[in-house]
């Protein structure tokens, strides 16, 4: 049985950082109710270049980490699948869509919106 090399080792624990790293980043954007294209442009990235990240198929830069955990609300250690972190209830559809709608708002719109809330209980 031929043993394998530390070159070989080494590209499998990539491989499985980057995959652990992109599940977690796929669900840490879904539960923001936030398109690829939306992380991509926050974060800085082209949009490509972010849904290869989210496959798996390359790891992040430490900067680029930082910045991911920071527009997905999270920390890079959950990114990167450390620690037990509680999951939230999933958001209803109906909640998920009316959090993406809001997201097309202008601050003055929002702040209407707020006002609005409590005739509405």
């Amino acid at each position: 049985m031929p043993a394998s090399s530390p070159e070989s080792h080494q590209a499998t624990s990539s491989l499985d950082l980057a995959s652990t790293i992109g599940a977690n980043a796929r669900a840490a954007r879904l539960r923001l109710s936030l398109t690829q294209a939306d992380v991509a442009q926050r974060v800085g990235l082209a949009s490509a270049v972010y849904s290869r990240l989210e496959r798996g198929r390359m790891l992040p830069s430490v900067r680029t980490l930082h910045r991911l955990a920071t527009v997905l609300c999270t920390s890079p250690d959950a990114l990167l699948g450390h620690g037990f972190h509680a999951e939230p209830p999933p958001d209803s559809p109906t909640v998920r869509l009316l959090v993406q709608q809001v997201r097309k708002l202008d601050e003055r719109q929002v702040k209407a919106l707020l006002r609005l809330i409590p005739a509405m209980r």
